[in-house]
């Protein structure tokens, strides 16, 4: 699977957890990040194993990578900027992400500071202000490549 240094990244910046925990918005969330659905009870009531997390995270970022590829790949973003929308996805979904609208403008025009200053001006800066400064970070790091 491509995007192997991103997988990384991910789990670094998420974390793992073998029993079900409140997220930072008090939502059940286990493994690495994945949202606990209602549909997917079990997994917050049976013991479960890292074998089954990892398939799980397997499955979520090839989600995050699928639902970047349908709404956000129309544009030309360089592996950089792909990354960084990417773990976006991951962590907040498509949805959010698509609200960005000055983020994403900015990341077209090239404008990586400019990218940087609306991710910190987000609500997501707000609910999760670790993981952004350090995907700013990687960002900005990886830009000088």
């Amino acid at each position: 699977m491509r995007y192997r240094e991103l997988q990384k990244r991910i789990k670094e910046n998420e974390g793992f957890s073998l029993k079900p925990y409140n997220d930072q918005l008090g939502f059940l969330t286990i493994g690495y990040g994945h949202l606990i659905l209602p549909s997917e009870s079990n997994l917050a009531k049976k013991k479960i194993t890292k074998i089954k997390l990892e398939k799980i995270f397997i499955k979520d970022i090839k989600k995050a990578i699928k639902d970047y590829e349908k709404f956000l790949k129309k544009n030309t973003f360089n592996k950089n900027d792909e990354e960084l929308l990417i773990e976006m996805v991951f962590q907040i979904g498509v949805k959010r992400v698509l609200k960005f609208k000055n983020l994403l403008s900015n990341m077209r025009e090239k404008n990586k500071y400019l990218v940087c200053f609306e991710m910190m001006k987000s609500l997501w800066y707000n609910q999760t202000p670790n993981r952004v400064k350090k995907l700013i970070k990687t960002f900005l790091k990886n830009e000088k490549r």
